[in-house]
């Protein structure tokens, strides 16, 4: 299960500054429209990140995320891959996903997010940019991993490995074999989607393909537990921050 309408990120551990966010409408090199969140820091720092939401787009957890990151410096786009088959229209609870998960293709896919990309790089182009992935999302940004794009990282979390996405060029397992940019992986242990085994042989086609790479599971915990609501797992979530925001400075070149 992912993320529902009552799910909110939980804040990083430092004290949070003045952002501002809008939703926009973005516009890939083949001429489709589809919808991102943008926030913006009132004191950017030397990163900035784009977010690949979980199968049910983009919904207010992910704006919600987007504002925390720019709160502490770190300008964040969360963008929306269903534009392609469910126009403009909102993520939330009534949003029916399924068929729009189904249709979704990784070049399309790749297409989107080389606009989202262009639009953060356009206006921070000295920043190290990183993707970071929530469930689908954190899939996808194992296969963004193996493209050229200009990234400083991917951070992937409970990206599932076992599904195929249509005109991928491999499983997410073999494009992760591919990577070009150091992974920071976050998983839960008692996610019953994704098993040890998977975790572990993601772990091993990371370094098969040679990149810096961190992979973290946290015993007892589900998935989506990065989460406000899951109370009993606050010290994951707080040291999932930590790892995250650790992560970006180490590559983040400055």
């Amino acid at each position: 299960m992912c993320y529902d309408d009552k799910a909110r990120p939980p804040y990083p551990p430092i004290s949070g500054g003045a952002a501002d966010g809008q939703e926009i409408v973005l516009t890939a090199a083949d001429g489709n429209r589809f919808s991102a969140y943008i926030a913006h820091a009132a004191q950017p720092g030397s990163a900035q990140v784009l977010i690949y939401p979980d199968i049910r787009g983009l919904h207010q957890f992910y704006k919600e995320l987007a504002l925390r990151f720019a709160e502490i410096g770190i300008r964040a786009l969360a963008l929306d891959y269903f534009g392609r088959t469910a126009g403009l229209t909102a993520r939330d609870e009534s949003f029916a996903w399924a068929p729009h998960v189904e249709q979704m293709t990784i070049p399309t896919f790749l297409a989107d997010a080389a606009a989202g990309l262009a639009y953060l790089q356009a206006e921070g182009r000295t920043r190290a940019t990183f993707v970071v992935g929530f469930c689908r999302g954190g899939t996808l940004g194992l296969h963004t991993g193996a493209e050229v794009f200009d990234l400083a990282g991917i951070i992937a979390f409970y990206a599932g490995m076992s599904r195929p996405i249509a005109g991928a060029r491999g499983t997410t397992l073999e494009q992760a074999g591919k990577n070009r940019y150091p992974v920071l992986g976050l998983f839960g242990g008692a996610d019953p989607g994704i098993p040890a085994s998977d975790v572990q042989q993601l772990e091993a086609q990371l370094a098969l393909a040679g990149v810096p790479r961190e992979i973290v599971s946290y015993s007892g915990a589900p998935h989506s537990f990065f989460d406000r609501k899951y109370v009993e797992f606050a010290n994951e979530s707080t040291d999932a921050w930590t790892r995250v925001l650790n992560f970006i400075r180490a590559h983040a070149g400055a």
